[in-house]
């Protein structure tokens, strides 16, 4: 069972400027957190994009999506912003049909070293390997439905639209 992994930037993917004081984009950690969280699983990863999920367009959206219907796999890992990610997932929902879609990211920047990231990574590995066609998010062990979970900025934590 292959799993296709397609990362769009977030703060998963930022890097730190320390003379500037500035976050930017250069290329995907991925691969570096799958090698230390010791994976063996058979991924096939490809960068879409490396933008903050702020930046996120509907057209962008769509070009994911695209991306989602076009795989051959039908096990999907999306790394994505947390500000956009509930909105990627709806429209994924409506859009892509008899495939498992799981989104993840990061609060803090892999790079910070006390980031959530592979947390995040791990478990939405193992979401997407168990559970059933549909769209999700999941973030800080936990697991919703794409059409029906928002970010709260308040406590920084997704939760469900309607409990």
């Amino acid at each position: 069972m292959g799993i296709r992994i397609f990362v769009t930037g977030g703060t998963f993917d930022k890097e730190y400027n320390e003379l500037t004081g500035e976050l930017f984009f250069k290329d995907t950690h991925l691969h570096e957190m799958l090698r230390l969280g010791r994976s063996k699983l058979q991924l096939d990863i490809s960068t879409l994009m490396m933008i903050d999920s702020l930046d996120m367009t509907d057209a962008l959206r769509e070009s994911v999506a695209q991306a989602c219907i076009q795989a051959s796999e039908e096990r999907i890992l999306i790394t994505h912003g947390t500000d956009t990610m509930a909105e990627t997932a709806s429209l994924l929902e409506s859009k892509v049909k008899n495939k498992t879609i799981v989104l993840t990211g990061a609060m803090v920047p892999y790079k910070f070293g006390s980031s959530d990231g592979l947390f995040n990574l791990g478990s939405a590995l193992a979401f997407v390997q168990s559970l059933p066609h549909g769209v999700y998010v999941a973030m800080n062990g936990k697991i919703f439905n794409g059409n029906n979970v928002r970010k709260n900025k308040a406590t920084g934590e997704f939760e469900l639209l309607e409990p």
